[in-house]
């Protein structure tokens, strides 16, 4: 019974993150394609069905620990699970931003090929999958990959700003466009720091380790 629980909890950790995972890709396809439904799709359906998900996975969570009262690593476990509902939810949320922001960008011209935004959006899908997988699968070598990646998207990140500082200096028409572009960067940027926990969690439940600040030094 209790092995055929934490079954159907994996189950719907996965399915929530899947539908995350779809969040991403399509306001980051939205945003490249200048497609509107696409945008709206992510603001109107994708979120409310994430915010549902949420809930029934937390009352799930809530129902195991008031039923078998787990302890030890089973506890951690548990635990991890309500704070990576808490961190999929965050991510959904940065998914909306991404897409309010993409759809300001529709009505105008673009300032600048922008291919490092997505280069960031590619690594952080990919990090988030491998930091599910992580926790599904008890992997820790690749748990550390996902914190060691991190420190590549903030080096990005610093690029894309330094770029769009050059295009604002250069022509002041450009800056509420160049804000957005931003506001895009770091809401991906947000999400690979929120994938970054959950390997970082992973770690700490089966080794024991607590490596939060220390990820540059792994």
């Amino acid at each position: 019974m209790i092995v055929e629980k934490i079954e159907q909890l994996n189950n719907e950790i996965l399915d929530y993150a899947f539908l995350i995972e779809k969040m991403i890709e399509k306001s980051m396809n939205g945003f490249l394609e200048k497609d509107k439904i696409i945008l709206e799709e992510v603001l109107k359906v994708d979120e409310e069905n994430a915010n549902k998900m949420e809930l029934k996975l937390d009352e799930m969570l809530f129902q195991y620990i008031a039923q078998f009262e787990p302890k030890a690593k089973d506890l951690r476990r548990i635990l991890m699970m309500l704070k990576m509902n808490n961190d999929l939810e965050r991510i959904g949320d940065h998914c909306v931003n991404i897409s309010e922001s993409a759809l300001f960008l529709i009505d105008y011209p673009k300032i600048k090929e922008f291919d490092k935004i997505f280069e960031l959006s590619d690594m952080v899908k990919d990090m988030l999958e491998n930091s599910i997988d992580a926790f599904l699968k008890s992997d820790t070598k690749l748990a550390y990959s996902v914190c060691e990646n991190d420190n590549l998207v903030d080096h990005i990140k610093k690029d894309v700003v330094n770029d769009l500082i050059e295009v604002m200096i250069q022509d002041s028409k450009t800056i509420q466009r160049a804000m957005h572009l931003n506001r895009i960067s770091s809401n991906l940027e947000r999400i690979a720091d929120l994938a970054t926990n959950i390997s970082e969690d992973v770690i700490f439940i089966e080794e024991g380790k607590v490596i939060k600040h220390h990820s540059g030094n792994i």
